[in-house]
């Protein structure tokens, strides 16, 4: 038996920061694309990721969307955690990974280890690492808040890695107060 899936929209939309994109179904937002190079890269991505899915014009729920990411990435506390997000592909594991992360305010930040403390799987560090890097809905899911040991800002799989990582937490204000986040 087969399934059907349901067709996939993306938008480009401009930020502070350079040209992101989203894109949503019928159960969410499926996925969110920090900025590559220009939009012309940030367009190739999309075309990667979801491929199939038709460029479109942004329904109100998804412009919402838009608008929060672009106030928050122009460095405005704005609360992202009431997006719908649709995790049907995504494993459970990273399902809580997220969940936690979503819960970290603007301008905090927590460790891999705390991640994993606090989802009860002390010795998880480095699988949340991996949750994270592989995280399809950056900056909604904010796994730029999320740091190594003793604060240094660990990976970041977003293009321009940790610089692009470095440079949300300035935007946020993100500053632990403690020497090697921005050593």
């Amino acid at each position: 038996m087969y399934r059907t899936i349901p067709a996939l929209t993306f938008a480009l939309f401009e930020t502070a920061i350079g040209p992101c994109a989203i894109a949503w179904g019928p159960a969410g937002i499926v996925g969110v694309q920090l900025p590559e190079a220009d939009a012309s890269q940030t367009l190739l991505r999309m075309q990667q990721r979801f491929s199939g899915a038709a460029h479109a014009q942004p329904p109100e729920a998804v412009q919402q969307a838009i608008d929060g990411i672009a106030a928050m990435l122009r460095g405005e506390a704005h609360d992202l955690k009431a997006l719908v997000l649709d995790m049907s592909g995504v494993p459970t594991f990273h399902q809580r990974v997220y969940a936690v992360t979503r819960d970290i305010s603007p301008g905090k930040t927590l460790t891999y280890g705390e991640v994993a403390a606090r989802l009860g799987e002390p010795g998880a560090s480095r699988a949340v690492g991996q949750a994270l890097g592989r995280n399809p809905f950056a900056p909604v899911v904010p796994c730029h808040r999320v740091l190594a040991a003793g604060d240094k800002p660990g990976g970041f799989s977003a293009s321009g890695g940790v610089r692009t990582k470095l440079r949300l937490l300035l935007i946020e204000g993100a500053m632990r107060g403690t020497p090697g986040l921005f050593d």
